[in-house]
C-alpha cells in the first residue's frame, strides 16, 4: 500500500501541549480507569467519571460549546471540488484500540510502557463518542473544534461514525477461523487460559448459521478443527477449545499461513469470512516479519476479501507485529488482559467485531488556507495515505463494523483575525458488498471555535486529555 511517512510538523513545535492543556495532566489517571472501545457498550465521554468538583484542572467541561456545521453528502455523486493540495491531511481509517490496552496493563503492573507501543490516535479511539449515526452503512461525519490559550491555536476534532450494532440477528452469517497460539509463552496466567475462556464465550454467542474452524500453532501449525457450521454441532467446537494445551516455539507464520488456507477452504459467499489471531505475537520461529508473512496470504485476502481480527495478550506482547499484521491485513486489533475485557471484546462488541459496514475507508481534511495558518494530525502516523490516493480505491484504506467511532484530532494555528470556512473533512468508503464507492462530508467555521475546549463537547475534551496522555 502507498503510504506517506508523517508530514512535518508545519509549526507545531510552537504549539506547546503544556502551555494549551496543562491541566490535562491531573486527568491522565482517568485513562487508565475510563477505558471505553469506542462502540456503544463502553464507557460515554460524557460519563459521570469525567466530572470535577470544585478542581478546575479536572476535565469536565461546562455546557456545550456551539459544534461545527454537519453536512451530509449524496453518495459516490458528491463529490467535493478540488482543495488546496498544500493544506491536505490524508489517513486510512484506523480501530485499533490495542496500544491503549497494553498501556494499561503494563502502567499497572509498574512499567512505563515502550514509546513505539504508544499510538495517540488508538487512545483516542479507546472512548466512545456522541456522533450522530447513521441509518445505513457508511458514516457520519461531525467536525468540531475548541480554542486553547495558546495564542491562534485551536484543536480541532473530526468524529466518523459507522451505525449502530444493537441486533446481532440483522448482520450476514460469520465463518470464523480461529488462529490459536500454543507456544511454551502462551502457558503463562492471562494468555492461552484467558484465550481458551475467549473463545468458548464466543463460540456461545455465534448464530447457529455461523460456522467456525480452529488452527493452532507452536513450532508447527494444524488444523484442529474444520469449517463446522454450529447449529447442532457447538460441542465439537467447545471440546477443541477445552483440548488446547501450550507447546513449544512460536511459529507464527505458519499458523497465519495455515489459518487463512483453512478460510479458503471454509469459504462462504455472502458471509463474512475472517481470521481471528489470538496470541502474544512473540514469533520467535520460521518467518518473523510481519510483511513477508502477510505476502505469503496476499492472494487469499485479496481474491476472497478475508479479514484480519487480531487479539493480543500478555505481559509481553509483541504490539509491533500484531499490528503491522492488522494495518496491511484489512484488519483491527485489541488488547485483552482480563476476563471481564474478553467478555466486552467477545461477547457484547462481538458484531462491530466481526461483521463490515465499511473496505478501505480513507478520510481527507482539507483546511482553508485563507484562515488557516499550519496544521498537525495526531498520531495516525502509521496511517497516512498520500494525499493524491485518497479517490485511487485500489489503494488500501480501513476496514471498519458497525458501533465504532473515529476520530482525528488536529492542532490548527488560525491566521489573525480569521473569519469563515476553516476546514472540511470528506470520508471515502467501498460498500463491502458491490465495492462501490461512497462519500461523506463535514465542515467547521471558524465562528465554532469561540470557547476553549473546557467549555466545548464533553467528548472534545476527553478526546485531548487522550491525546495530551499519548502524545
Amino acid at each position: 500500500m502507498k503510504r506517506h511517512g508523517a508530514r512535518k510538523a508545519r509549526g507545531y513545535g510552537r504549539f506547546r501541549w503544556g502551555g494549551a492543556l496543562a491541566a490535562l495532566t491531573a486527568a491522565g489517571g482517568l485513562l487508565l480507569s475510563g477505558c471505553s472501545s469506542g462502540d456503544d457498550s463502553g464507557r460515554r465521554a460524557t460519563d459521570s467519571s469525567y466530572e470535577r468538583g470544585g478542581d478546575r484542572t479536572a476535565p469536565l467541561p461546562a455546557p456545550d460549546a456551539p459544534r461545527g456545521g454537519e453536512r451530509q453528502g449524496e453518495g459516490e455523486g458528491d463529490i467535493a471540488p478540488e482543495p488546496d493540495p498544500g493544506h491536505l491531511s490524508t489517513f486510512a481509517l484506523d480501530v485499533d484500540t490495542a496500544s491503549y490496552g497494553y498501556a494499561r496493563r503494563t502502567l499497572a503492573d509498574g512499567r512505563l510502557p515502550h514509546p513505539s507501543t504508544v499510538r495517540p490516535e488508538e487512545f483516542v479511539n479507546s472512548f466512545r463518542q456522541g456522533y450522530e449515526r447513521p441509518d445505513g452503512d457508511g458514516f457520519t461525519v461531525t467536525v468540531d473544534g475548541a480554542r486553547t490559550p495558546e495564542k491562534d491555536w485551536s484543536l480541532v476534532r473530526v468524529g466518523l461514525a459507522t451505525r449502530t450494532a444493537e441486533d446481532s440477528g440483522d448482520r450476514p452469517p460469520a465463518s470464523l477461523t480461529f488462529v490459536v497460539d500454543i507456544s511454551g509463552s502462551m502457558a503463562e496466567p492471562g494468555r492461552l487460559d484467558l484465550a481458551k475462556s475467549s473463545l468458548a464465550t464466543m463460540t456461545d454467542r455465534l448464530r447457529d448459521d455461523d460456522a467456525v474452524a480452529l488452527v493452532t500453532f507452536s513450532d508447527e501449525a494444524e488444523t484442529v478443527l474444520p469449517m463446522t457450521r454450529l447449529g447442532g454441532h457447538r460441542g465439537r467446537v467447545h471440546d477443541a477449545v477445552a483440548g488446547l494445551r501450550p507447546a513449544q516455539s512460536t511459529n507464527l507464520a505458519a499458523g497465519v499461513e495455515t489459518g487463512y488456507a483453512t478460510a479458503v477452504e471454509g469459504l462462504r459467499k455472502g458471509a463474512t469470512n475472517r481470521v481471528v489471531l489470538v496470541s502474544d505475537a512473540l514469533a520467535n520461529t520460521g518467518e518473523t516479519d510481519a510483511d513477508a508473512i502477510l505476502e505469503r496470504i496476499s492472494g487469499s485476502r485479496r481474491e476472497h476479501g478475508i479479514t484480519l481480527f487480531g487479539v493480543g495478550v500478555g505481559s509481553d506482547y509483541g504490539d509491533a507485529l500484531m499490528e503491522r499484521l492488522a494495518d496491511k491485513g484489512d484488519g483491527h486489533t485489541v488488547y485483552v488482559s482480563d476476563e471481564k475485557e474478553a467478555r466486552t471484546v467477545f461477547c457484547e462488541d462481538l458484531p462491530r467485531n466481526i461483521e463490515l459496514t465499511a473496505r478501505d475507508a480513507k478520510a481527507q481534511v482539507a483546511f482553508d488556507p485563507e484562515t488557516v495558518a499550519e496544521f498537525r494530525l495526531v498520531g495516525y502516523d502509521n496511517r497516512r495515505v498520500a494525499d493524491e490516493d485518497f479517490r485511487d480505491d485500489p489503494v488500501d484504506g480501513g476496514e471498519v463494523g458497525p458501533g465504532h467511532t473515529v476520530t482525528a484530532l488536529y492542532a490548527v494555528r488560525t491566521r489573525p483575525g480569521a473569519e469563515g470556512h476553516l476546514a472540511t473533512a470528506t470520508v471515502r468508503w467501498l460498500d463491502p458488498g458491490s465495492r462501490a464507492p461512497h462519500e461523506e462530508t463535514g465542515d467547521l467555521e471558524t465562528d465554532a471555535l469561540g470557547g476553549s475546549v473546557w467549555r466545548a463537547d464533553p467528548g472534545l475534551t476527553v478526546t485531548a486529555t487522550a491525546a495530551y496522555f499519548a502524545d
